[in-house]
């Protein structure tokens, strides 16, 4: 398994090798637990023996298809250095998945999103919980990328365009070209992209979202560095100087709670006895929403008003149909209503 797990990590994010290292370490456990001892000496009967193991517990077909498929793999490089017969990898069973399985339909809504930014803007204007939920909502960037973000990569006036001149991957003619504000995700050894250096991109803001990075920089961002010297965006003051993606996490399921604003409890409950206003159990909330919900809400806004899903691909780092598999989830009405205009096309046409 160690041997597999280095090859990954020369290939691989490091949040990918941790989810295939504890779907894997699950298999050696029970390997251990049924006396396997030796590689040599697993056959097809114990695969099904350890299939049958999984799907003896409460587990969805796209949790199945993610640990049986990545155990498959392992042993498939098991294969490769001889330490399994070639013939048993493909004995493991992999459950399919249709498009349903693949994709989940919980996400932020635009309306909602509206409220919790109008509430922001009322209550906490330019904190980092603002500056946070509005770049997840605008950007749409994973949390890895929010985590990422250093002051030096957002450009909201013409001073910082400095910053990008004499770069060995920036031509200095364009940038008289470019307008004000963006960001630019920056893929660096201790704060990797999804997707590495092909997850690096200029992302256009608003004036509004350009402001509201300002107005945080200037006013109300701790002003530390982290242990590496950079200055990140998201700071705190408590632990490494970086706001961790735990944190983040945390944060973006507090700021979608409806009841942090002073709004009724949707769901009826006793906001002094409510589990998800503790700390660690905001989650619990079924209103809250974490990083890849509001991702996804963002990117059906954005095809909902009319972004073009090549120009959206670009701007999130997914491909259009990654993007049309499992971040588009819209409103079929809505959307009909979008491609009305289109009606009076057809207007030469048998009725």
């Amino acid at each position: 398994m160690e041997m597999w797990l280095d090859r990954q990590r020369s290939e691989r994010a490091e949040a990918t090798v941790q989810s295939y290292y504890y779907r894997v370490k699950q298999f050696v456990e029970w390997c251990e637990a049924e006396g396997v001892g030796d590689l040599n000496d697993l056959d097809g009967r114990d695969l099904y023996r350890y299939d049958a193991h999984l799907r003896s517990g409460d587990r969805s077909v796209s949790a199945l298809n993610n640990m049986l498929g990545t155990l498959r793999r392992f042993l498939a490089f098991c294969a490769d250095v001889e330490a399994v017969a070639e013939t048993l990898p493909p004995k493991l069973d992999v459950p399919q998945l249709t498009k349903t399985d693949r994709t989940s339909d919980t996400k932020l809504t635009s309306e909602r999103a509206e409220v919790i930014g109008e509430a922001l803007d009322r209550f906490d204007y330019a904190s980092r919980d603002h500056v946070l939920f509005g770049l997840a909502w605008h950007t749409c960037a994973r949390v890895g990328g929010l985590h990422s973000l250093d002051v030096q990569d957002c450009f909201l006036d013409e001073s910082d365009i400095v910053r990008l001149r004499h770069l060995d991957d920036i031509d200095e003619a364009v940038l008289d070209e470019v307008d004000l504000p963006f960001i630019y995700f920056r893929h660096r050894e201790t704060t990797p992209l999804k997707n590495g250096l092909e997850g690096e991109r200029p992302v256009a803001l608003s004036e509004e979202m350009g402001d509201l990075i300002a107005t945080y920089q200037r006013v109300k961002r701790a002003r530390v560095q982290d242990e590496q010297g950079r200055e990140a965006l998201f700071s705190t003051e408590k632990g490494r100087g970086r706001m961790s993606k735990g944190a983040m996490r945390a944060r973006l399921n507090i700021v979608t709670q409806p009841c942090r604003f002073g709004l009724d409890c949707p769901h009826g409950r006793d906001l002094d006895t409510c589990e998800a206003r503790e700390h660690g159990y905001e989650s619990r909330c079924p209103s809250s929403r974490s990083p890849h919900p509001i991702r996804t809400g963002g990117i059906t806004h954005h095809l909902d008003v009319g972004w073009p899903i090549e120009d959206l691909s670009e701007r999130v780092n997914a491909t259009p149909q990654v993007i049309r598999d499992h971040y588009d989830k819209p409103d079929l009405l809505r959307r009909m209503q979008k491609r009305r205009d289109h009606v009076s096309r057809l207007s030469g046409d048998v009725a």
